[in-house]
């Protein structure tokens, strides 16, 4: 059993399967079609792997279970319900316990999102992109604005709680056209947005337009004006940018496992190429999962475990990592943290950021005003150099 006050637990399940690969996408993803019996075996991976883990985390408190891939919402719901059960069984749920699953709004997925839910699913995250037939062309998605308007609806009908995915600053995106899509995309009573800017990952089909020529994408100064007019908009109709890319309509709305992220607590990390944190001996470890299917069911059946060997993060790589997470969310790192990087207020870079209006004056906590945040890389390079 947990004992009270045992630390929080998150665990991220990565599903590596997808319908269609999107030409911004860099994950680890690999195509759905004519899989179903290492599907199957990768469920029982995920298990064992789970199980593996819990022996080394020991008793902690469950607050968090995540399923991202990938597409997990073409997951059959038995071996989501069955991954819950064995999380569960293994640490002990908190009472708030939030289990989300990341969804397509394709028809297909829609007519599973019961099913979802009876599982034990309460949050979905749902990847609308767009509400324009021509941008999502563009973003090669395999569903129309009309769709996604439908799976809006019967999600919000499903589940305790819905995120919305959207992607801006596209080619040729006006700040007034982007303004009139979140408006719209708020009237279906979402409590989460995340609004992502589209960025060129290398590898991509999207990469590869850009260096042929085929695509221009907005310049910084057109990115940061609609940058502006996400906060605007999504301000004005009641909701708080708890992070970067994440706007919440009050505190009870946020994601608790992004929260876990970037408070810099412990996570799981199961299924091929997923990344993991945890706290091992009083010394944080770093975890990544085998990369294809095949080969982390092999490691699994012979390991017990999906990651070949733990990363011991030292002290200053540690820290580093809390202020790349914790500067993206309004709470920050506390300088207590930070103490293996020698940063304090005194400390002439963090001095130098303050005067920039980059980063808050506190004695306790490091934090980003909202002019940091605009330039968050920035800040952090100069933090960290």
């Amino acid at each position: 059993m947990t004992k009270p006050g045992s630390p929080p637990l998150g665990v991220y399940v990565h599903w590596p399967y997808c319908a269609r690969i999107c030409p911004y996408c860099d994950f680890n993803v690999y195509r759905d079609r004519g899989r179903a019996p290492e599907q199957a075996a990768l469920v029982e991976a995920i298990v064992q792997d789970l199980t593996a883990q819990a022996a080394l985390t020991g008793p902690r408190t469950l607050v968090s279970v995540f399923f991202g891939g990938g597409t997990p919402s073409l997951m059959d719901p038995d071996a989501v319900a069955l991954i819950l059960e064995t999380a569960r069984r293994l640490w002990t749920p908190a009472a708030d316990l939030e289990v989300s699953l990341e969804a397509n709004p394709t028809d297909a997925e829609t007519q599973r999102f019961s099913a979802l839910a009876l599982a034990g699913v309460d949050r979905l995250s749902l990847g609308v992109q767009a509400l324009d037939d021509s941008a999502l062309q563009f973003l090669g998605r395999d569903h129309d604005a009309a769709t996604a308007r439908r799976a809006l609806e019967v999600a919000s009908q499903t589940f305790g709680r819905v995120s919305l995915d959207l992607i801006y600053a596209r080619p040729g995106q006006t700040p007034q056209a982007w303004a009139a899509e979140l408006e719209d995309a708020l009237g279906y009573g979402v409590e989460h947005v995340s609004p992502y800017q589209l960025t060129i990952e290398a590898g991509t089909a999207f990469d590869r337009a850009v260096r042929r020529g085929q695509l221009i994408p907005p310049d910084d100064e057109a990115a940061a004006v609609l940058f502006e007019t996400t906060q605007s908009v999504l301000t004005a109709a009641g909701f708080e940018a708890y992070e970067v890319s994440n706007h919440a309509r009050g505190a009870a709305a946020r994601s608790r496992h992004n929260l876990v992220y970037w408070r810099g607590w412990d996570y799981v990390g199961v299924g091929p190429g997923a990344h993991g944190r945890i706290t091992v001996a009083g010394r944080r470890h770093a975890t990544e999962g085998q990369t294809r299917p095949g080969a982390y069911i092999r490691h699994v059946a012979e390991s017990g475990r999906g990651f070949p060997e733990f990363e011991t993060l030292s002290p200053e790589a540690a820290a580093e990592e809390r202020v790349l997470s914790g500067l993206r969310i309004e709470a920050g790192v506390a300088y207590s943290e930070l103490v293996a990087l020698g940063l304090s207020p005194d400390h002439i870079r963090v001095k130098s950021l303050v005067a920039d209006g980059l980063l808050r004056a506190d004695n306790f906590k490091l934090s980003v005003t909202p002019a940091g945040r605009l330039v968050l890389d920035h800040v952090t390079r100069r933090l960290l150099v």
